[in-house]
């Protein structure tokens, strides 16, 4: 006879006691680092998504709402937040809310198409021989307002060819424009003949000189800053002169780029160290502090080395890294440790010598996350953990005012008690800890 009444106990992958979290909570783990559809070391990206799938009808909807939108505006998923989109649509509870949320989530023209993708991706075979389920109702009415966001700009530069293009999603929705001005760039649209966006990406694929044509999209200030990052390999190998390049990364916008992406350029571009170390040291000077004293413990345990995303050659640690390298910046005092196999004090370096540090720091072992807390852990300190949670030993609470930051999107974790939880990498980790802080003095 099968036996109903017992205790169902959770465990992470390396086998310690887990806790058992929430629907809600569950759903922003799930969310909050999802590549969607992308494998980690230790979850393959379709278990992730089916995870998403089934936890949002369990949550209540006003918050599965703002969870696609912090999603989003807060960690800059494009991805994941339309799956969570497309699930509201199919529950009656969470359908009213579909219109107001995809309008504010949608920010790129390209992900309406993308959401339209995923709705009708239930469907056996390929896109053009799929039977198309109808789209509801809401979701029409948040495309139509989303579409009104676009210029001729933005519509040209992601109108890409698909299953799915925009002037489609122009004519599925019935949209109407805001003024004969939009009233004409939509027609051009429909009619294929709006001009085409002064991009690298169109200019290079046109067949014009990659020296000539990015030292002119630099001189005249138009490659923005992640483009640049992305680039710098590719100018370096066109002989775009030093000078010009290391000038363009002097005069970058930073203040949405995160550390971590400073780190994958010099990944690429070593010589340009000098110059990307100032730009990310930059980015961090006007950030929130914490005052006090601050130990960051963070996981240099083998699965934090799976990459990101099967497109990025970034790792979870090098994420950590840069999320490590703003909180060296704006902690009044700082300890800064790795945990693997052993516990391993990191000198205080700034920059990319703190990466060095935590990464060459120790052996890239197993996940003794519970016997580094117990080592460094003391009253009075502030502890941030960056890890993703995979321990193979129990963790105990925190002495301290203790943070786990959970860099991975795998369905359990450890920290029981008074751990204060955040999912995610974004710059807005550490401001938030600092507002939570100060809401609770």
């Amino acid at each position: 006879m099968v036996r109903l009444n017992k205790i169902v106990r959770a465990f992470t992958r390396e086998g310690a006691r887990a806790i058992r979290f929430t629907p809600e909570m569950e759903l922003k783990r799930a969310l909050m680092n999802c590549l969607l559809w992308e494998d980690q070391f230790y979850e393959d990206g379709i278990a992730i998504a089916d995870r998403i799938k089934a936890l949002v009808p369990k949550v209540a909807p006003k918050r599965v709402a703002q969870l696609a939108i912090e999603a989003r505006e807060v960690m800059k998923l494009r991805h994941a937040p339309l799956l969570v989109i497309r699930e509201m649509a199919r529950n009656e509870k969470h359908r009213a809310l579909v219109a107001d949320t995809l309008a504010q989530v949608i920010q790129r023209p390209d992900e309406m198409t993308e959401l339209l993708a995923i709705y009708w991706a239930d469907a056996l075979g390929p896109m053009q021989q799929r039977k198309r389920q109808p789209v509801s109702a809401q979701v029409k009415k948040g495309l139509a307002r989303a579409l009104t966001k676009f210029d001729a700009y933005q519509l040209a530069k992601w109108d890409r060819d698909g299953a799915v293009r925009i002037r489609d999603v122009l004519f599925l929705v019935h949209a109407k424009p805001k003024n004969a001005e939009q009233a004409k760039v939509w027609k051009q649209l429909v009619d294929g003949e709006l001009a085409s966006p002064d991009t690298w990406e169109v200019s290079l694929s046109a067949g014009k000189n990659k020296r000539e044509t990015f030292e002119r999209l630099i001189a005249e200030r138009k490659l923005g800053g992640l483009a640049l990052l992305r680039n710098l390999r590719l100018m370096q190998a066109a002989q775009v002169p030093r000078e010009t390049i290391a000038g363009a990364i002097e005069a970058m916008r930073t203040d949405r780029i995160l550390p971590y992406r400073f780190i994958t350029a010099a990944r690429y571009a070593p010589d340009f160290e000098p110059e990307l170390e100032a730009a990310m040291l930059k980015s961090v000077k006007d950030h929130v502090r914490l005052p006090g004293r601050t130990r960051l413990l963070i996981d240099v345990s083998g699965s934090m080395f799976a990459t990101l995303s099967a497109q990025s050659e970034m790792t979870r640690a090098e994420a950590a890294c840069g999320l490590a390298i703003l909180a060296r910046e704006i902690c009044d005092e700082v300890e800064i440790f790795t945990f693997s196999n052993e516990v391993v004090k990191v000198p205080p370096r700034r920059g990319f010598a703190l990466r060095d540090a935590i990464i060459n720091s120790q052996p890239h072992g197993g996940t003794y996350l519970g016997k580094a807390v117990t080592e460094i852990d003391r009253k009075g300190d502030r502890l941030i953990v960056f890890t993703d949670e995979q321990s193979h030993d129990q963790v105990p609470e925190p002495k301290a005012r203790g943070t786990m930051v959970n860099v991975a999107s795998y369905q359990h974790g450890v920290g029981h008690g008074a751990w204060t939880r955040v999912n995610g990498f974004s710059e807005a980790v550490v401001a938030w800890i600092a507002a939570s802080e100060t809401a609770l003095n």
